[in-house]
């Protein structure tokens, strides 16, 4: 069996998620989102990254301003998003939780409904995360049909399972377990209620195809725009 770490078993999760996005946006606290992008280019798949918080990480010379252009065009494929709290209506909390004050929402309602799709990522998954109803709604996860939005959730990556979206009756509803844990678990850390697939499967473990592609080409790639995180993740692999 191959021993792989979370970070890579969430990345590979992620990468077959894109699929075959032609151009995808990625934040900048989103190392694990940048490494499954990596991989797919990894696998010589032409694939268009544009990282946010790096200009040598795409071509814009006014920054994000550009980035919301693109996706307002309908040229953004995919776009991550994740928050302090999210909840069964895959609403995201970016403003605040209590008297908890957090960075601000930035142009994240923006690209929501501009980008044809978006991956939610959390890795931490328990009820102070997932939770029955945010606090405060940074981005809506569905709009009434009067409402123009192009694109809207795809599925929600946690550090312990996968969740798919349903449009029609806006739930989510879980589809696999990643290694280590159970069913019951993911019930027990999840503060809002969602459908089960059947089965739900375990989350597909990562190649050794996959895992030579992510400690040797794609660990360098993430080495120059996130380097503690590759430092953490693959320290002497590459």
């Amino acid at each position: 069996m191959n021993t792989y770490t979370r970070e890579e078993l969430l990345a590979c999760a992620i990468a077959r998620l894109i699929g075959d996005a032609r151009h995808v946006a990625v934040g900048a606290a989103s190392p694990i989102p940048a490494t499954a992008c990596a991989l797919l280019r990894a696998r010589g798949i032409g694939l268009r990254i544009s990282l946010l918080h790096k200009r040598s990480g795409n071509p814009f010379t006014e920054g994000s301003r550009e980035l919301f252009d693109l996706a307002g065009q309908g040229r953004i494929d995919v776009f991550f998003l994740g928050g302090a709290q999210i909840d069964g209506e895959a609403n995201v909390n970016l403003v605040r939780a209590g008297t908890n004050r957090f960075p601000g929402s930035f142009g994240s309602a923006f690209m929501y409904f501009a980008a044809k799709r978006t991956i939610l990522f959390r890795e931490e998954h328990s009820r102070r995360t997932l939770v029955p109803r945010v606090d405060f709604i940074s981005a809506p996860g569905w709009s009434p049909p009067e409402v123009w939005r192009r694109g809207g959730p795809q599925a929600l990556v946690t550090g312990k399972a996968l969740f798919a979206w349903q449009k029609e009756s806006r739930r989510f509803r879980l589809e696999s377990v990643h290694p280590g844990y159970t069913v019951e678990e993911i019930r027990d850390d999840t503060g809002f209620d969602y459908d089960v697939a059947s089965p739900v499967v375990n989350t597909e473990m990562p190649s050794r195809e996959e895992l030579a592609l992510l400690r040797g080409p794609v660990a360098r790639e993430i080495a120059a725009n996130y380097p503690e995180f590759a430092r953490r993740v693959w320290a002497g692999a590459a």
